[in-house]
């Protein structure tokens, strides 16, 4: 008898942990390894960050290459360079953050994110989001202090707003079906438009054409994003514009965006001889959208992610090259 008292009082102590009393974990709960350096680089989502260096590229080719009497302003264009960046990391941790507090990563199929895995704490995804954006600001009033164009504080601030109200807030417009208007206007027009008018004053016709296809190509990757987000999107009630279409007019779509570029290059051809080489991204391009077209699994939309920033980067690059030399 004293034997069996010392088990009854001793082994609930010991198994505290597994049986859900407080101060253990509840049954069958996973423990969940805390964000490393590795994670809160990959939260940046680095693949996403060639679309937003490929605006600033187009839009410093198109002012290099205008008669200009002040010539080449590279410190405005790396400024220019460093708002996009930092915009653009800056939006990925608060769609994170946002995305995670409301639910909506929980039955995510794509790469984990550090608050809706529980990686990391939301005020701490938080607070770096906030970080990326004070950079943005600081080097976007850093730009205007250069220009003296101080209307541009009100771009500025309705970039950064856009920017949060994407996925925060009590009612946020990508859960609308607003965000590919959010992508073309400000990662394509502003982004483009406003990197030749810092440098040169004024935009061009070759500007404006640069920024539709660049938009384009960007609102192509989120569409596919959203693609393979259909079903969990669903579930979390957000209603992006894939949600609302379906999935076989999504992959349409997303085919139409990439290759409507290729259409506007056209025009570049007949002015710079150079521009035709950039055709020869097609290579990618083209199989990204017949992987977009047959895709089964969500790993196979994930590469088309991919291979279609990778299109962005190289079709600035090389067309900014055409422009510029």
């Amino acid at each position: 008898m004293p034997d069996a008292k010392k088990r009854s009082t001793t082994t609930p102590a010991k198994n505290a942990g597994r049986s859900g009393r407080p101060g253990g974990r509840p049954p069958g709960a996973v423990k969940v390894k805390k964000a490393g350096a590795a994670e809160w680089i990959g939260g940046a989502r680095l693949r996403t960050l060639p679309l937003a260096v490929a605006p600033v590229l187009l839009g410093t080719a198109t002012a290099y290459q205008f008669d200009n009497d002040e010539g080449w302003h590279w410190v405005r264009a790396l400024l220019c360079l460093a708002v996009a960046l930092a915009l653009q990391i800056a939006v990925n941790y608060a769609n994170d953050y946002s995305d995670g507090i409301r639910g909506t990563d929980k039955n995510r199929v794509g790469p984990s994110r550090l608050t809706g895995s529980g990686a990391a704490s939301p005020r701490a995804v938080l607070t770096v989001a906030l970080a990326f954006f004070a950079v943005a600001a600081i080097a976007g009033v850093t730009l205007v202090v250069l220009t003296q164009l101080w209307w541009l504080l009100a771009v500025g601030a309705a970039c950064i707003v856009a920017a949060w109200f994407y996925t925060g807030g009590k009612r946020p417009y990508g859960y609308n079906a607003l965000g590919e208007v959010f992508v073309f206007v400000f990662f394509g027009l502003v982004a483009t438009a406003g990197t030749m008018y810092v440098q040169v004053g004024t935009v061009s016709v070759e500007n404006w054409l640069a920024a539709v296809a660049i938009g384009l190509i960007s609102v192509a990757v989120l569409v596919i994003n959203n693609t393979r987000d259909i079903a969990q999107d669903k579930l979390a009630g957000k209603k992006t514009l894939s949600v609302i279409i379906g999935d076989r007019a999504s992959r349409i779509l997303f085919s139409v965006l990439v290759l409507v570029p290729y259409a506007i290059l056209a025009v570049f051809v007949l002015e710079f001889a150079n521009a035709a080489y950039v055709y020869a991204t097609l290579l990618i391009a083209i199989p990204a959208v017949i992987i977009a077209l047959t895709a089964k699994t969500a790993a196979e939309l994930i590469l088309v992610l991919k291979l279609t920033s990778f299109t962005g980067l190289l079709y600035a690059l090389l067309l900014s090259w055409a422009i510029a030399f």
